[in-house]
């Protein structure tokens, strides 16, 4: 079975990646096979280009479904993308909790989260060059009100937020707009909740 291991070019649904963009310690055969995954087995695609910045937070939405996860991450080893994110530490256990650290993967106590926003924007600090994402709505389940940590992380670390959205009925992730984040937070969300309305995860949209 040939697994068409090579990732095409640019275009065709795949952004280029700018230079300053951190990048993995994954094999090239893990690469490969994630990116077979994704883009000839899921189907998925991509739209937008990758911003060339290299402090960066990333948030991700619609997030309804465990598959985001899935998707997102084999979309992020076979890009070879140095992407830091954080996953329940119930998560970080045996050859998962392994690949997980491996790709990137930071385990936070969800039930003690004072101070991780402060952590998260020092280590974006002292790196220099560092792309760090999570999920601001915090759950897989429908809420009205997302949480502050991405926009507290931002405006500490002195990085713009890039958007991007989980859109199931294209296959398709968008990579949207980059937002330097104001004084004002309501503002600001409510900027970015306007540009992820369209879209619509596995079992829900955002609003």
């Amino acid at each position: 079975m040939n697994l068409e291991f090579e990732r095409p070019p640019p275009g065709e649904g795949i952004p280029a990646i700018p230079a300053v963009v951190p990048r993995t310690q994954v094999g090239p055969f893990w690469r490969r096979l994630c990116w077979w995954f994704f883009y000839r087995v899921g189907g998925w695609r991509f739209r937008g280009e990758f911003p060339d910045h290299p402090r960066l937070v990333i948030i991700v939405a619609p997030h309804s479904s465990a598959w985001d996860a899935i998707w997102g991450l084999a979309a992020k080893v076979g890009l070879n993308l140095g992407i830091v994110f954080m996953a329940k530490q119930e998560a970080f256990v045996g050859p998962v909790g392994w690949a997980l650290r491996k790709a990137g993967g930071i385990a936070v106590d969800r039930a003690a989260p004072g101070g991780i926003a402060e952590q998260v924007a020092a280590e974006m600090r002292e790196r220099g060059r560092m792309w760090f994402l999570l999920a601001p709505e915090g759950t897989r389940r429908r809420v009205e009100r997302w949480k502050a940590g991405f926009w507290k992380i931002a405006r500490a670390a002195d990085a713009p937020v890039l958007c991007v959205a989980f859109d199931y009925p294209s296959k398709t992730i968008h990579l949207g707009p980059v937002l330097e984040c104001s004084e004002d937070f309501e503002a600001d969300m409510a900027r970015i909740r306007e540009w992820y309305r369209p879209f619509m995860g596995k079992n829900r949209g955002t609003v």
